[in-house]
């Protein structure tokens, strides 16, 4: 890592920050361009850019935006799946000095209007098949530009007043990128949004300067590296750990417009990937694909996970059957800009019930209810500061303020931290089950029940229960029918204390629903159920 130091930013806050040499978002890119002008930049289907050609096209998109009257702090939404035009549109909003403020295509109407109203977007840039899920015109009038990537007879048929994505393509390019501070926001991201209305996390430049250092270095990534995005490039994880990292590292990004396993596979193998980063459901999806064996993915190397705690049984069926695969558990969230602690190298098994252990600039402190710290080993809030922690959300300073201390970002997670560093993450705060007076961390269960042969995920709550006031309920993804509730409960009696184990368990054929950032989503689960009325 390069050297660090104690410098003040947003205000009140004293962090750990190194010393570094791009300035900006933006500024990343022009390094690697300038470095590596030949170097295959982005690889998307059939699409192949050297980074000398991704430049040209984000000087040419900036230059279409700009006479469209984007500019300087303009919000500029990109509602993409995973395509090409995704990398181009951030990087040329970053050249304008806008802020970029990526939506996850399974937005629908309703939440997406109110986004695009909240964060006062100027100019969106969507996907032809999501384009009308668009609020219509007179419904945002601060939204002035809609660029729709799609050829004209598609674009007409929108009625939106669109203009194609072609027509900033062929625009005059835009060479010179606006000056930023580095406390400037660069993205905002709309946090998921479980319950109530979804916060605008701001993510500056210093912030994500700080967390592509963090995963350049300490997972030794290089312009030899080739990055598989498999998850939404609108998520933290795809547009940090992929998008930001690669482009940093000088490396190339290979981009899916969507993940299924078969694809992942095949695509990993003939693309001589070296990294990802993805969630542990998804490398329990690529084990079970039966000719996994046929793949040659040899050069796959670093395999980052977050998200969810990977069961062991899955770090060790990867370990024997990619035995040049290193596993890191990321933790982190998009009020920290992706990743607050990593696992070191080597010891995912050793260590699979922690998160790792802090990054260099990241500090991590458990609290009581009254915050105070506690100390190592006993289970609090978990608390995060450091220079990637973000400064707030986008126009909320109430929601600012209940969840920011002086700069510590309160995580809402349940966990410890042991006398050696090592971060252990056991519940959300309002997911922990208290089944008459004894608490449950879900995460021991769900942990658990993944090692169960043909689970795929699963999901533990609390389900209200007249007697002991909630029972521990699990909700199970398979497809194998061996799987049944009896199995599962039978399975976690053998290895878990009596009071752990589900009283009752949901078979689901299909994957678990998530929100739009790709989170569980435990309250919509647990509304199904409904409470018991006698116990089981």
């Amino acid at each position: 890592m390069p050297a660090r130091r104690r410098e003040a930013h947003f205000g009140d806050r004293v962090v750990w920050c190194l010393e570094r040499p791009a300035a900006s978002f933006h500024a990343m890119l022009a390094a690697t361009v300038a470095a590596r002008p030949e170097g295959e930049a982005l690889v998307c289907e059939g699409l192949r850019l050297s980074w000398r050609e991704l430049d040209a096209r984000v000087a040419r998109v900036a230059g279409g935006l700009a006479a469209r009257g984007v500019g300087r702090g303009d919000r500029v939404a990109l509602f993409l799946t995973n395509r090409a035009e995704f990398v181009v549109a951030l990087f040329a909003a970053q050249r304008l000095g806008a802020i970029a403020v990526p939506i996850g295509a399974r937005e629908q109407g309703e939440g997406l209007a109110w986004i695009l109203a909240h964060c006062g977007a100027r100019a969106i840039v969507v996907d032809a098949a999501l384009a009308p899920r668009l609020p219509p015109p007179a419904e945002l009038p601060a939204l002035t530009l809609r660029v729709v990537c799609a050829d004209a007879p598609t674009l007409d048929a929108t009625g939106l007043g669109a203009v194609a994505w072609s027509e900033l393509d062929d625009a005059a390019p835009l060479t010179e990128a606006a000056a930023v501070d580095e406390e400037d926001t660069a993205v905002i991201l709309y946090t998921s949004g479980t319950t109530g209305r979804p916060k605008g996390a701001m993510l500056t430049h210093l912030n994500i300067a700080h967390s592509v250092a963090h995963f350049v270095s300490c997972m030794r990534l290089g312009a030899q590296d080739r990055s598989l995005l498999a998850v939404p490039a609108s998520h933290v994880t795809g547009l940090i750990a992929n998008v930001a990292t690669i482009t940093a590292a000088g490396g190339t990004l290979v981009m899916m417009p969507a993940f299924k396993a078969a694809d992942f596979l095949a695509l990993a193998a003939r693309e001589r990937i070296t990294h990802t980063l993805m969630v542990p459901a998804m490398y329990n999806l690529a084990l079970l694909q039966p000719d996994l064996a046929r793949h040659d993915l040899s050069a796959w190397r670093v395999g980052g996970y977050g998200g969810a705690p990977m069961p062991v049984a899955t770090i060790g069926a990867l370990a024997q059957r990619l035995p040049g695969l290193s596993l890191h558990n990321a933790y982190g969230a998009t009020e920290t800009t992706s990743p607050t602690t990593m696992m070191p190298a080597g010891l995912a098994h050793a260590c699979a019930d922690t998160v790792g252990v802090a990054l260099p600039c990241a500090e991590v402190m458990v609290v009581d209810d009254a915050g105070r710290e506690l100390p190592p080993g006993e289970v609090g809030e978990i608390w995060i500061a450091g220079p990637m922690v973000v400064r707030g959300y986008w126009d909320n300073p109430q929601a600012t303020a209940r969840e920011f201390t002086a700069g510590w970002w309160h995580s809402g997670d349940l966990g410890s931290v042991d006398a050696d560093g090592y971060v252990r993450v056991f519940d959300r705060k309002k997911d922990m089950v208290n089944r008459g007076g004894y608490k449950v961390y879900s995460v021991e269960v769900e942990n658990l029940i993944a090692a169960l042969p043909g689970v795929i995920e699963a999901a533990v709550m609390g389900r209200p229960c007249p007697v002991l006031g909630e029972r521990v309920h699990a909700v199970v993804h398979t497809l194998d029918a061996s799987v049944d509730a009896q199995a599962v409960r039978a399975f976690c009696a053998a290895r878990l204390a009596d009071y752990k184990v589900p009283d009752t368990v949901s078979i689901s054929v299909e994957p678990l629903p998530r929100n739009a950032n790709g989170k569980l989503l435990k309250r919509v689960m647990r509304d199904a159920l409904g409470p018991l009325t006698a116990p089981p």
